[in-house]
């Protein structure tokens, strides 16, 4: 099966490739197809092909470029280049952009902006990116509740927005009081008031809401879109399944770039000093925790010394201990995304976890400890390392459950920074265990 984004990077990355070829093979893409494909190729090579992109296609490309790839696009642009660029930006699209930007292209493109498009941009900056008021959308049918349904179908026909299949109600001072369905107003005589046939309760989103919240509200309404309120119950606009979707997608990247240490804005390719400087922080961390490990192995060396066998499978009880942490931490990392950890199941979950691993720690080291009998010809050596796996599992799955708890209560990302204290955890853990049961046992 072909892959078309594939395909676009092969034929952009040819020698003497035409503008027309160019904007050939990118006319039936989306955008984001297309900046995927633009940020897959060096640096050197996208000023031209930017170059050679249709200049109303450009400002849908950049949107969907990651932070780092868009601004080192920009900075090849001049500043004629770039008020061209944002000639016809909106609110929505600069929202999204804004924290890679400069102040300087900022003021460009609000300078480009009609009065309501600026007014918007300046209603959504008030919140974080994480908020549902800074992705809301504002193409929307809204109307006075005192209109009749006749008024409303009107309003619907001239209505050009996506997901536009329930129409907002406000009153006098602008405050939402409640929404009607497309198909309620099509069952419903033309001369009746629209606010009859508001449903009760209708759920909305607070504009502070975590987007990925608002997303889980969103699914669980079973509508395209809800109302987005700010703190005075007024209209800030909505948050519909387009916005949803992207959110849980990069979501999902943040997750995927953060559990090795890097931000997902990262370009592929970025310059070689910042991609080292960025990667080389977490491996300085890792280098710390390598060097902790191995001061607790030093504790040893007598041991090591008469006993060579433990020195051989030492990988083992800390490669056995870091995968049962890892699976322990991955559970409880996506349960505290999702909201399900609390301190009324945090004692049960904890037991849960512990019965998990001690089946595990003895199911394996069984199994382990006969291989290293055959191996060794060594019962007690195989005694020890079934005992020092137990020991190990059931501290990795205690600190699987705890750290990233921890870490949430002190704002910091557990995706981020979890698998490296529990691999150091778990790694000293198991040595200790080890090296420990076998002085005892084998001296």
């Amino acid at each position: 099966m072909s892959n078309p984004i594939a395909e676009l990077i092969e034929l952009l990355t040819q020698d003497n490739i035409s503008n027309d070829a160019i904007n050939k093979a990118i006319s039936s893409m989306p955008p984001d197809d297309v900046a995927l494909a633009l940020e897959s190729i060096p640096v050197s090579q996208r000023r031209f092909v930017w170059d050679s992109i249709k200049q109303t296609n450009r400002l849908d490309i950049l949107v969907e470029m990651r932070g780092e790839s868009r601004l080192l696009l920009l900075k090849e642009l001049n500043d004629i280049e770039i008020a061209e660029l944002f000639s016809d930006v909106d609110a929505e699209d600069l929202l999204e952009i804004a924290d890679s930007l400069p102040d300087q292209m900022i003021e460009i493109a609000l300078k480009k902006m009609d009065a309501k498009q600026r007014e918007y941009y300046q209603q959504g900056v008030t919140y974080e990116d994480d908020e549902a008021g800074r992705w809301v959308d504002h193409e929307l049918v809204v109307a006075a509740q005192t209109i009749r349904v006749s008024e409303a179908m009107r309003l619907f026909r001239r209505a050009s927005a996506p997901y536009s299949d329930t129409i907002y109600l406000v009153n006098r001072t602008g405050r939402w009081v409640g929404c009607v369905n497309l198909q309620e107003l099509l069952k419903a005589q033309p001369h009746e008031y629209v606010s009859g046939l508001m449903e009760e309760d209708y759920p909305f989103i607070d504009a502070e809401t975590d987007v990925i919240k608002a997303a889980d509200l969103l699914e669980k309404s079973e509508v395209t879109a809800l109302p987005v309120l700010d703190s005075n119950q007024l209209l800030v606009g909505r948050f519909h399944a387009g916005h949803a979707l992207e959110a849980r997608r990069l979501e999902q990247e943040s997750v995927q770039m953060s559990n090795t240490g890097l931000d997902e804005d990262s370009d592929l390719f970025s310059p070689v000093k910042r991609s080292a400087a960025s990667r080389g922080f977490w491996l300085g961390i890792n280098l710390l925790t390598a060097f902790m490990a191995s001061a607790f192995i030093g504790l040893f060396e007598a041991t090591l010394e008469q006993v060579v066998a433990l020195a051989v499978l030492m990988p083992i009880v800390a490669s056995m201990g870091g995968i049962a942490g890892s699976q322990t931490l991955t559970l409880i990392v996506r349960g505290l995304a999702l909201g399900q950890i609390t301190r009324a199941n945090f004692g049960s979950l904890l037991k849960k976890e512990l019965q998990v691993g001690g089946l595990n720690g003895i199911v394996w080291s069984l199994c382990i400890g006969a291989a290293v009998l055959f191996w060794f010809q060594n019962p007690m050596l195989g005694f020890t390392i079934a005992m020092a796996i137990v020991i190990n599992i059931l501290m990795a799955a205690l600190s699987g459950v705890i750290i990233p708890v921890v870490l949430d209560k002190l704002k910091i990302d557990p995706a981020l920074s979890g698998s490296v204290i529990l691999t150091t955890v778990t790694d000293i853990a198991g040595y200790i265990a080890f090296l420990g049961l076998g002085t005892l046992l084998l001296l």
